[in-house]
């Protein structure tokens, strides 16, 4: 609960988290209370259990068992690799128990499989980590999956890394005490508030380069986006085994095949969208989707928001 009009905040560390996005999700609520001349957040970090964590910087978290809290204005769970060893019974119980009460509930990095196990997330819309974001939407399918730098549903905050949990605490932070102060924190990272929330994660690992193999299913690929082609059918007309095709796109393009190609169709629905005046049907069958409801899923999924939403802000 508030108490002196100072907003509590627990910050969860599960083992292996990454060393940036905790600090994006700390650091800002620091930056707060000294530009404001006065406490606005105070933070506790809390451990999955009575053991420190270390970071994949190598710093320690000293022990603090999230079981031992009693309550919190804020939960943020930041978590990095192998989130789900660290998801215990214990652990799950003791976040229900304080976002029950909690006002915002937010998931860093990882930390969206850790509160999508709680069935926290259920019937909401989060996002995840890019390299991790087709295995989430599988895992989960009660929770509605879209492509964005971070995602707000309700009470629920979700980001996919280190740069969008920064931009998700600076519009925390604008929310619950204003916006003038969330540009001065902003301006004390020197980074700035532009990026929208539903704006798409980058897919592809920056070295990521086409191999002969994949540039030429790249190539078939964009040629037929209006009547997308079975990969098994690719695969063949390109002299090798689905299988094989799908090893040539993990290794160089980093994506499935399937991925790829819905990359890619999502692509050219945004262009149709933001660009031309064509209906919203037509751009669906020009991008190979026989429904106007499956096409409106995709484009949701992709973009973060509905296309004709998307065209009435483009």
């Amino acid at each position: 609960m508030k108490s002196e009009n100072i907003t509590d905040v627990v910050v969860l560390v599960l083992d292996a988290s990454n060393t940036l996005s905790f600090a994006a999700a700390v650091d800002p609520l620091r930056a707060s209370n000294r530009h404001a001349g006065r406490q606005l957040f105070r933070w506790h970090l809390a451990t999955p259990a009575d053991a420190p964590v270390t970071l994949t910087s190598g710093l320690v978290i000293p022990a603090n068992p999230l079981a031992r809290i009693s309550q919190c204005d804020w939960i943020v769970t930041v978590s990095g690799f192998d989130p789900d060893r660290q998801s215990t019974p214990a652990l799950l119980s003791s976040l229900r128990r304080l976002a029950a009460r909690a006002d915002h509930v937010a998931g860093v990095d990882g930390g969206p499989w850790v509160l999508a196990r709680t069935g926290l997330l259920d019937g909401h819309t989060a996002t995840a980590h890019w390299e991790d974001f087709e295995a989430f939407a599988a895992r989960f399918p009660d929770t509605h999956t879209v492509n964005a730098r971070y995602q707000v549903s309700g009470k629920f905050y979700t980001a996919g890394g280190a740069a969008p949990t920064l931009d998700m605490m600076l519009a925390l932070i604008a929310e619950t005490c204003s916006p003038t102060l969330a540009r001065k924190v902003a301006g004390s990272f020197i980074t700035d508030t532009t990026a929208a929330p539903s704006q798409p994660q980058i897919r592809q690992p920056q070295r990521s380069r086409h191999s002969h193999i994949t540039a030429r299913a790249h190539a078939l690929m964009e040629t037929t986006l209006d009547a997308p082609l079975p990969i098994a059918t690719i695969a063949q007309r390109l002299g090798l085994s689905p299988r094989a095709l799908q090893m040539q796109f993990k290794a160089s393009v980093g994506l499935t095949p399937q991925a790829h190609y819905m990359a890619l169709r999502m692509a050219e629905a945004e262009r149709l969208v933001t660009q031309t005046h064509r209906p919203l049907h037509d751009i669906a069958l020009s991008t190979g989707f026989s429904s106007q409801s499956g096409f409106a899923r995709a484009y949701t999924a992709a973009h973060g928001t509905s296309a004709r939403q998307h065209r009435k802000s483009a």
